[in-house]
């Protein structure tokens, strides 16, 4: 078998319906739509979800749970990624971001969290500190500011 000697199985494929081309085509006249009511109308027709008046599955299912649109979000940083910087250097939320360890700042600041191994001493400035990252910054020599 060669390439240009494959084709589709009989009946896998139907021949388009060009509708609105005139009465010889079977699809002229009202362009397979019938006649009259709200679907037969240009731009006729009903929204996405809509059940004739029955009571839409959208607002029959219940309702759960509840979403704080004032929680406080922080840009999450282990002390393990904080080997990086050199030993003694001070650790801001703004060279964070400059480095891209995070990606951008949360409307929380930026929450140090204590997973991963410290190896330098860091001076390190942040709006939130475990007690695990605090205690690992700490046992290096290092100091931490809670802005």
């Amino acid at each position: 078998m060669k390439l240009d000697e494959l084709k589709s199985p009989p009946g896998s494929t139907h021949p388009i319906k060009r509708v609105g081309r005139g009465i010889g085509s079977g699809h002229g006249k009202t362009s397979t739509r019938g006649h009259k009511g709200q679907k037969s109308r240009s731009g006729g027709g009903v929204r996405p979800g809509f059940e004739g008046g029955q009571m839409p599955l959208q607002r029959r299912i219940p309702k759960r749970g509840f979403t704080n649109i004032f929680k406080t979000k922080y840009a999450i940083v282990n002390v393990g990624s904080l080997n990086i910087f050199e030993d003694g250097s001070i650790i801001t939320p703004e060279l964070l971001l400059n480095q891209g360890i995070i990606k951008k700042a949360e409307n929380g600041g930026v929450k140090i969290l204590g997973q991963g191994e410290l190896q330098k001493k860091l001076t390190v400035k942040a709006n939130k500190i475990s007690k695990s990252a605090a205690q690992k910054i700490i046992d290096l020599g290092g100091q931490i500011e809670v802005i």
